[in-house]
C-alpha cells in the first residue's frame, strides 16, 4: 500500500472546512486543518510530509490566503498550492508560479483530480 499524502486544508468557515477535509480523506488523503494562516504556518512546520496546502483567500489574522501562499512558497517550496475563493476571483499575478485557483462552489472532482495532477 503506497504511504497517504498529506494535504493542509486552510479555510475560516467551518461547514467548508469541514465538507472538504471528508471529501479528502475520502480520497485517502492525510488532512491537517486550520482556520487561519498563522495555524497552517505552525501546521507545515510541525508535520514536514505535508506536499500540498488547499486555502481560502479571504480569512481573518495576520495574513490572508494569497500572502499564506507566498509565505509557503518562500519557506516551503516543493509544497504545492490550491487557492480558492467565493468572493473574488484569482489574480493570478498574485499566487505563486505553479498555484492553482478555484472559485467557491468548487467541484470536488475538480478539485481532486488537479491535486493528482498537482502531485504527479
Amino acid at each position: 500500500m503506497s504511504e497517504k499524502i498529506a494535504v493542509l486544508v486552510v479555510e475560516d468557515e467551518a461547514l467548508i472546512l469541514m465538507d472538504i477535509a471528508n471529501q479528502l480523506e475520502a480520497a485517502g488523503f492525510t488532512v491537517y486543518e486550520a482556520t487561519n494562516a498563522d495555524a497552517a504556518i505552525n501546521l507545515l512546520g510541525a508535520h514536514l510530509d505535508i506536499r500540498l496546502m488547499f486555502t481560502d483567500i479571504d480569512m481573518p489574522g495576520s495574513m490572508n490566503g494569497l500572502k499564506l501562499a507566498a509565505a509557503v512558497r518562500d519557506r516551503w517550496p516543493p509544497v504545492k498550492i490550491i487557492v480558492t475563493s467565493g468572493a473574488r476571483m484569482g489574480e493570478i499575478t498574485d499566487m505563486p508560479d505553479g498555484s492553482m485557483f478555484f472559485s467557491k462552489p468548487y467541484n470536488h472532482n475538480a478539485v481532486l483530480s488537479s491535486m493528482h495532477e498537482m502531485l504527479a
